[in-house]
């Protein structure tokens, strides 16, 4: 196990090196950031001229990058063009979004794998098509839809939540958000574990179980459910990252300052660096998680063995 994720976390590094390698290229075309700090009004040019050797926007492309990639490895992500450091920026606003995340990622679990359980022991039966065809709507309606109505109906129609989350950001006022977010991906680990289950159930081991004489819930628990999660897992282990990058539309309609808020304000002012920075650890995250995915594996199924 030692030796693979030694081997796992070398195979990390070029990966890292190319997905940022992409988003600096990516990031570097998207405009003249110079244009975006002068606002409505073009730049003289001694002054585009200064803001470029201040920010060191005159270099290569390629040099820009290696400056960069060497700061990282120091903790420096650069300054933002407001003159606030992007540590800083981060340091508020990736906390604000790992709460979120949690709060998303544990309806997906609980929601999502219960419902899907259900359905998948109850195949054909009107519970699981009433199930199917409500995953079906919400996977069908858009995130930005699911949220307005929601925050319409439980924050200014009806009273229940604050229509727009406060700056501390507690878990309590993420729950509609943290729904909002993780609704299509819930629909699709309901889907996800239901299809595993009803697959595995027609498996030999668990007819073995059954004819061993063991209770139903422990043939469910320890050896159906158990073997039907691998799918699962690698989905929301993938899911996670995809949840942080993707809280842009979440976060803008309860005006959350976090991750999506950050990349959402730096693409609109061009602000190279905090979204070079912020992918940057986006791409960590993704990298992580996937690791953590493939030791989950030999957890979940004794049968797999890493060397």
């Amino acid at each position: 196990m030692g030796r693979y994720v030694v081997r796992r976390l070398v195979q990390m590094v070029p990966v890292f090196i190319g997905a940022t390698l992409l988003i600096f290229l990516m990031v570097n075309v998207m405009g003249d950031p110079v244009a975006g700090l002068c606002g409505d009004r073009q730049c003289d040019a001694a002054t585009a001229t200064q803001l470029r050797k201040e920010f060191g926007l005159d270099k290569p492309v390629w040099q820009q990058y290696l400056t960069y990639m060497g700061n990282v490895f120091t903790g420096d992500f650069g300054t933002a063009f407001n003159g606030q450091e992007v540590t800083e920026l981060m340091s508020t606003a990736f906390p604000v979004t790992f709460r979120l995340t949690i709060v998303a990622i544990l309806f997906e679990v609980l929601i999502g794998i219960t419902l899907g359980v259900v359905t998948g022991l109850q195949r054909g039966r009107p519970v699981d098509s009433g199930v199917l065809l409500l995953t079906l709507v919400v996977i069908s309606v858009p995130t930005f839809v699911t949220g307005l109505l929601l925050q319409l109906l439980l924050g200014v129609e009806w009273g229940w939540i604050r229509p727009s989350v406060s700056s501390s950001a507690p878990f309590g006022e993420l729950l509609i958000p943290g729904l909002v977010l993780a609704s299509v991906s819930l629909a699709y680990v309901t889907r996800l574990t239901r299809t595993s289950i009803a697959e595995n159930r027609r498996s030999d081991y668990v007819r073995t179980a059954i004819a061993k004489g063991l209770p139903r819930h422990r043939v469910v628990t320890r050896h159906l459910l158990r073997n039907s999660l691998i799918p699962v897992v690698t989905f929301i282990g993938a899911d996670i990252g995809f949840l942080m990058g993707g809280a842009i539309v979440t976060e803008r309609i309860f005006n959350i300052h976090g991750v999506g808020y950050q990349l959402y304000q730096g693409i609109l002012r061009q602000n190279t660096q905090t979204v070079v920075g912020f992918v940057t650890v986006l791409v960590l995250v993704f990298l992580v998680c996937n690791l953590v995915v493939d030791l989950l594996y030999a957890v979940l199924d004794p049968r797999i063995r890493y060397a």
